[in-house]
């Protein structure tokens, strides 16, 4: 089966109108171009997100992971109280927001309580910019990646997850981490986009993170993520970015094992550095990058505990020093001459 490039999936799903709790344009767009994706099915839960599960054969990769992409971005909502007031939600500075407003770069979208910063989807071999890369981006990295993955005929079992209302406090995340629908020792893996901090460069490759400004992601589950990206040949960075926090941090307070990855972002928030309202942008390759590691994830039987790899290493060490270790604990019982 033939499926649309990867430029075709990121301009279908970049161009829907988002906000926090109005994420429907995006989730609608999503269903359609997953429907058509062989071993693929989804379904929605209560709160709304979107889980959509690639189940092919009885093969499963160690560990099975539970990628997650968030459908909104910061935008302009209506007041619930019915009086159609605008309320600004998410992270954006005031002065930024004024830019933006005495620019008449805010569109209200026809028929919904809802307005975003009118920027065009722009796509050229090397970057990406749109009103809305965070996170709409790895919401087309998935489908890519799925379709990619049915088109391999791939033996293997993945789960994705699209959340709701990121950007005002983890909501979407935090109620599917409360009634977890997945495998016990399934790992939920955030794919997001960051600002790059702590060296972290654009071009370079997806950040594998250590952990966020909240919290250190789970050791063993970052290790395997390292080890594929190395056995695969693909280049990836791994950083602690800790300019902003993510999902993986709701799912560890939740007890869920959670590991992350960002795509390095330019204007987070649709901020430049010098404080105006400006598209998001992203680089080609970082996403290319990640959908191979992301492919590799898929079949990878990576040991479920990379901490046996580390027992085993040390072992070989202490048989091989243990003569050294005998002959120079004989010397603690002597006095040591003055040096």
């Amino acid at each position: 089966m033939a499926f649309p490039p990867l430029t075709t999936v990121l301009k279908k799903i970049l161009k829907q109108p988002t906000a926090p709790f109005h994420e429907y344009f995006v989730r609608a767009e999503l269903e359609a171009m997953l429907k058509e994706v062989p071993h693929v099915k989804t379904k929605l839960d209560k709160y709304g997100n979107l889980l959509a599960t690639y189940k092919h054969g009885k093969k499963k990769s160690v560990p099975t992971w539970v990628l997650a992409a968030h459908m909104d971005h910061p935008g302009f909502v209506q007041k619930p109280d019915g009086k159609g007031e605008y309320e600004f939600l998410g992270g954006v500075s005031q002065p930024v927001l004024e830019d933006g407003l005495k620019r008449k770069l805010r569109k209200t979208v026809k028929g919904t309580p809802i307005a975003v910063w009118n920027f065009p989807v722009e796509i050229t071999k090397d970057r990406i910019s749109a009103t809305a890369c965070d996170d709409l981006i790895n919401c087309a990295v998935i489908v890519a990646l799925f379709m990619e993955m049915a088109s391999l005929n791939m033996e293997t079992t993945m789960h994705a997850v699209f959340t709701r209302a990121e950007e005002v406090g983890w909501l979407g995340a935090w109620h599917l981490g409360e009634n977890w629908p997945f495998e016990k020792d399934s790992v939920f893996l955030s794919l997001e986009t960051s600002r790059p901090v702590n060296g972290a460069l654009f071009g370079a490759g997806p950040v594998i993170r250590v952990g966020d400004r909240l919290s250190i992601f789970d050791s063993e589950a970052t290790a395997v993520l390292m080890r594929t990206a190395a056995d695969q040949g693909i280049r990836v960075q791994r950083c602690l970015l800790d300019a902003g926090a993510c999902e993986a941090t709701a799912m560890q307070a939740l007890g869920i094992r959670s590991a992350g990855i960002s795509i390095p972002l330019g204007n987070y928030h649709n901020t430049s550095e010098e404080k105006t309202l400006e598209p998001e942008f992203v680089m080609m390759e970082d996403v290319k990058a990640l959908i191979r590691l992301l492919t590799a994830l898929a079949v990878a039987r990576q040991p479920a505990s990379p901490s046996k790899v580390i027992h085993e290493r040390v072992e070989m060490r202490v048989e091989e020093y243990k003569a050294h270790f005998k002959a120079g604990t004989k010397h603690f019982a002597k006095k040591p001459a003055k040096g």
